[in-house]
């Protein structure tokens, strides 16, 4: 039986030849681009903690308030100057590792807590107020919450053991509280307003308080506190006439 003929191979075209050459480069081209991103981080990689990272929940929330507890007897103590984070791991019960998941460095815990004193002042002067809707009772339960925190407060020490951060935080909180008074007193100055027949002037009388309470803390006098419901009144009626004499001319 005789074979078949041998089929004669098809000559390569340029076509061919172009895909035949292109096809080995596909892997070349993909090294290169792997080459080119950059690496990803390992989850096991070390470094400073950031805070923020932990997500809140209320075990996390009592650690934190822990140290910042810790933070406020190792500061009185030695000052904010020679703060020591290990000091404060130990006052707290809180290893280092524990300690930099929510703070990042010295100058972070000392940020974290200046603002958590003033929150914390604010926060318990609203509670102490926002209740009580009679203006006059109003303003009695303020200079009675201002006496309460001159009488208990460790602001004093901390001006003696660390005055540079106490005068900073002075400073930080002194706009913010006119503001916050302002807000706890508004139904007072309403009333006074009404009475008296012109509008005063609010952030005044709140900035006079503000540094009533200051100098409290810088010179006290115990009498003196007695004497503020006064002064304040007899501001409020030095404003009144001078609105008064301004308003005829």
């Amino acid at each position: 039986m005789p074979r078949p003929p041998k089929q004669q191979a098809k000559p390569v075209g340029p076509k061919a030849v172009s895909v035949a050459k292109e096809t080995p480069a596909a892997p070349a081209k993909i090294a290169r681009t792997a080459a080119k991103a950059p690496a990803s981080k390992s989850a096991g990689s070390k470094g400073a903690a950031v805070p923020g990272k932990v997500k809140p929940n209320r075990r996390s929330e009592e650690t934190i308030a822990n140290i910042l507890v810790a933070t406020e007897e190792v500061v009185l103590q030695s000052g904010a100057d020679r703060i020591s984070i290990l000091d404060v791991c130990k006052v707290a019960g809180v290893s280092r590792g524990t300690f930099y998941r929510y703070f990042s460095s010295q100058e972070d815990l000392l940020d974290t807590f200046s603002r958590h004193k003033r929150d914390s002042f604010h926060v318990s002067l609203t509670e102490a107020l926002v209740h009580i809707k009679d203006p006059e009772a109003r303003l009695n339960a303020l200079f009675v919450y201002l006496d309460n925190y001159l009488e208990q407060s460790r602001a004093r020490r901390l001006l003696v053991v660390a005055p540079e951060y106490a005068l900073g935080f002075f400073r930080r909180i002194f706009h913010d509280s006119i503001v916050r008074f302002q807000d706890v007193l508004n139904i007072v100055f309403d009333d006074w307003d009404e009475k008296l027949g012109v509008r005063l002037d609010r952030e005044l009388l709140c900035e006079m308080i503000i540094r009533y309470v200051l100098s409290e803390i810088l010179v006290p006098e115990s009498a003196s506190r007695r004497l503020l419901p006064i002064r304040v009144k007899k501001l409020a009626a030095a404003m009144t006439m001078g609105s008064t004499s301004r308003t005829r001319r």
